[in-house]
C-alpha cells in the first residue's frame, strides 16, 4: 500500500527512479528529506494538482546523492534535501504548467522551464528557509550541458 504523504501524492512515486532501480541504488529517504517531500507536496504539489484538475507525473523527486551521481545532477541539486520535483502534466503543456504555478503564486523557491529535444518538463521547489522566488528557462545545448536563464515574473507569463 503505498505512503500517501498528501491527497495525491506518495512517498514512493517521489523516491521511485528507473535509474536507481535498474542499478540496484538505494533511493530510500530519511526522516529529514521525508519531511521536506511532506512540505513540498502541501505548498506546491498538492494545490497545483488541485488548481489544474489533473493528475502530475513526477519524473524525478527525492534522489540519494550516489543516485543524484550516477545521473549526472548538480552536486547542490535540492533533489537530494527532498525539497524538489520535476513534474509533466499529460493534459497540458509544459509551458502551460510552468506558468500556472506562476499565476497561482505558490511559495516557490526555484522554478525551472527544462526542455529539450527528448522530453520537457517543469522543476519545481520548496524552501521555507529560502524566499528566492527564482524563475529561469533551461535548455540543453547541442554540446551538452545546461544553459540557464533567469527571467522576471512578468517576462515568464508573457513568454
Amino acid at each position: 500500500m503505498p505512503t500517501k504523504i498528501s491527497e495525491h501524492f506518495s512517498l514512493e512515486e517521489l523516491t521511485f527512479s528507473q535509474t536507481a532501480a535498474r542499478d540496484g541504488i538505494n533511493n530510500r529517504p530519511g526522516p529529514q528529506e521525508i519531511a521536506a517531500l511532506r512540505e513540498l507536496c502541501s505548498n506546491i504539489l498538492q494545490p497545483l494538482r488541485s488548481a489544474v484538475g489533473h493528475p502530475l507525473t513526477v519524473s524525478s523527486g527525492y534522489r540519494s546523492p550516489r543516485l543524484n551521481r550516477a545521473i549526472g545532477g548538480s552536486e547542490t541539486s535540492q533533489h537530494m534535501e527532498g525539497r524538489a520535483a520535476d513534474l509533466v502534466c499529460f493534459n497540458m503543456s509544459a509551458k502551460k504548467l510552468f506558468k500556472r504555478v506562476i499565476e497561482l503564486k505558490l511559495p516557490f523557491d526555484q522554478l525551472i522551464y527544462e526542455g529539450g529535444k527528448q522530453s520537457i518538463w517543469v522543476h519545481v521547489s520548496f524552501d521555507a528557509s529560502k524566499d528566492r522566488r527564482m524563475i529561469m528557462l533551461a535548455s540543453f545545448p547541442e554540446g551538452g550541458g545546461v544553459k540557464y536563464q533567469n527571467v522576471s515574473r512578468k517576462a515568464a507569463l508573457a513568454w
